[in-house]
């Protein structure tokens, strides 16, 4: 029987970019198939879950216990954001947010461009987090994370990508995550380093 997973979301687009990393990655576990990742049924309706702790593991750890429990199979949640050690580590946990609740992402590229407005190259360094928690009827199996380190441009560059990917320069190509292709991203981004973890460990969690 295929090996079926949750997404503890109820946002099509982020179903989509499990699947489109799967399938990128080519991360079928040895022995057997990639696994089918669905969204978690009736997520709306579920009691919320407010990612309100200090850290991206504990965010994510407690996520995916929480919806675990409203689950028949195992779910996995992540939470993910951009540190700047510049801003003393912001915006961090709160990348989502960090321009308010209604902000779009052109909104936080712009506050945060504007709190690093006299700072130096050298001091423009960041990184992408991600940490991914998988649970199980109310177990957490695994967490995973990962990270990704880059400098942030002082202007957007690049039509892809969301969030903070057109001021993210990844210096090894010289471009931002917003001017690399979807695939060369997965293979490259914290989120496709902490996933491919999370597949190399599910043969053994199931």
């Amino acid at each position: 029987m295929r090996m079926r997973i949750f997404v503890a979301s109820s946002n099509p687009g982020k179903l989509r970019e499990y699947q489109a990393l799967a399938a990128s990655l080519a991360a079928a576990p040895a022995g057997g198939e990639t696994p089918e990742f669905d969204l978690l049924p009736n997520f709306a309706s579920l009691p919320a879950f407010e990612e309100s702790a200090p850290t991206f593991a504990e965010n994510a750890a407690g996520k995916a216990l929480h919806y675990s429990r409203h689950a028949s199979e195992a779910v996995i949640a992540d939470d993910s954001g951009l540190v700047v050690p510049a801003l003393g580590g912001a915006p961090g946990v709160n990348s989502a947010r960090y321009a308010g609740p209604e902000a779009s992402d052109a909104d936080r590229v712009a506050k945060l461009l504007a709190g690093l407005r006299d700072q130096k190259i050298a001091d423009r360094a960041a990184r992408f987090v991600c940490v991914l928690a998988l649970a199980r009827q109310g177990n957490v199996l695994a967490v995973f994370s990962d990270f990704v380190e880059g400098v942030l441009l002082d202007a957007p560059r690049g039509a892809g990508g969301f969030g903070y990917d057109p001021i993210f320069l990844y210096p090894p190509l010289g471009k931002t995550f917003a001017e690399i292709r979807r695939e060369e991203k997965n293979q490259l981004s914290h989120r496709g380093r902490a996933f491919r973890k999370l597949l190399a460990y599910l043969p053994s969690a199931f």
